[in-house]
């Protein structure tokens, strides 16, 4: 059975974004990035809410200009190009994406069954669409990237009245002073 992953950027106090809607201080060092890399390269298929699907669909012309994009950019591309993507969202109408489709409601059955017949790991991205399958006992592996900063509020990385059992996996110091947490969900 494949892993359903759960990886968040996130503020010192627990926020993807700020309450303006932020994030430019989530953006990752190459270091960062390519220790992110490195995990997604294991990632076979992404589960997206609709708004984190609209804003990573900027890699899907990312090659566009290979020339100017760092080495650790244009690898990432292509980490993300080779995915299945599936976008669940009652108002998106059409994916801009290649290997991408619309699921209208999250049925955690059919992740269950996803996760049996999927090959490689499957990762969810998005704080309410993560929240989901949290809450329903489908993510096994928990990736943080904390970030050096504290917001004050915002989009909660981790939704209120969650209780989860973690057990500590990795862990790793970045020189930007952003720690990275991997648990497994006991």
């Amino acid at each position: 059975m494949a892993k359903l992953i759960a990886t968040f950027i996130t503020s010192l106090d627990g926020y993807v974004a700020d309450t303006e809607g932020n994030f430019d201080w989530s953006a990752p060092s190459d270091e960062v990035h390519t220790f992110i890399n490195d995990l997604e390269r294991s990632v076979g298929t992404y589960l997206y809410g609709r708004r984190l699907y609209e804003v990573m669909t900027a890699w899907e012309t990312m090659h566009l200009n290979d020339d100017d994009q760092p080495a650790v950019m244009r690898d990432y591309t292509a980490i993300w190009q080779a995915a299945d993507k599936i976008v669940y969202s009652t108002t998106l109408a059409a994916v801009s994406s290649r290997r991408t489709r619309i699921e209208r409601t999250f049925d955690p059955e059919a992740v269950r069954a996803l996760k049996a017949s999927a090959s490689a790991s499957l990762s969810i991205g998005g704080p309410d669409l993560a929240a989901q399958a949290l809450t329903a006992g489908l993510v096994d592996e928990l990736h943080l990237f904390v970030s050096p900063v504290v917001v004050g509020g915002g989009t909660r990385c981790l939704p209120d009245n969650l209780h989860l059992a973690l057990e500590l996996k990795d862990e790793y110091s970045f020189r930007n002073g952003v720690v990275y947490l991997g648990y497994a969900v006991r």
